[in-house]
């Protein structure tokens, strides 16, 4: 729970902590990742295969093949870092962007239902989809899309539900 802490876009009220956080899965890089390894891999390639031939056009070929790839690698690096997931005691924030950041974020005691969901790839890699519904809406409310181990996140988001209507009913009684 590294950078949720002390990121300037998680707003903590007084007494809230962090209790869950976490970015995608790697696989939510897509296509990117094999696509920018394999022009990097043949660009490097290129260049030993060309090393001994001594044509410089060759070679220079081989160089932006590597430099297409590494950057194509570094996009999708810099996207999946730039997204975090934060299960508070008091909210949920989802956080993404590179240039312009768009934060999500609503209290927990707005949560109606959850969903989890996991295709077989999913299961298989250890990912999958936590959906939140809110009071008042049939529509999903916030998707985490791509959550690594999403059962102990969706077993995180319950404790939090179930402490808060804990404290709710002990409130009413008082």
């Amino acid at each position: 729970m590294s950078e949720g802490n002390n990121a300037a876009w998680l707003h903590l009220a007084d007494g809230e902590q962090v209790v869950w956080e976490s970015r995608p899965h790697p696989i939510s890089m897509g296509w990117r990742l094999p696509l920018g390894g394999g022009l990097i891999l043949f660009g490097l390639v290129f260049l030993v295969w060309t090393a001994t031939n001594g044509n410089e056009l060759v070679t220079a070929t081989g160089l932006v093949f590597s430099g297409v790839g590494l950057g194509v690698v570094l996009v999708a690096y810099v996207f999946w870092t730039n997204t975090r997931y934060v299960i508070t005691s008091g909210e949920l924030y989802r956080k993404h962007g590179v240039i312009a950041r768009n934060v999500t974020q609503f209290r927990l005691d707005r949560i109606q239902n959850t969903s989890l969901r996991q295709s077989y790839f999913g299961r298989l890699l250890g990912y999958g989809e936590l959906t939140v519904y809110t009071a008042g809406s049939a529509d999903p409310e916030l998707t985490f899309r791509y959550t690594p181990r999403p059962e102990r996140a969706a077993g995180v988001l319950n404790e939090q539900l179930e402490g808060g209507s804990r404290r709710e009913r002990e409130r009413e009684e008082s």
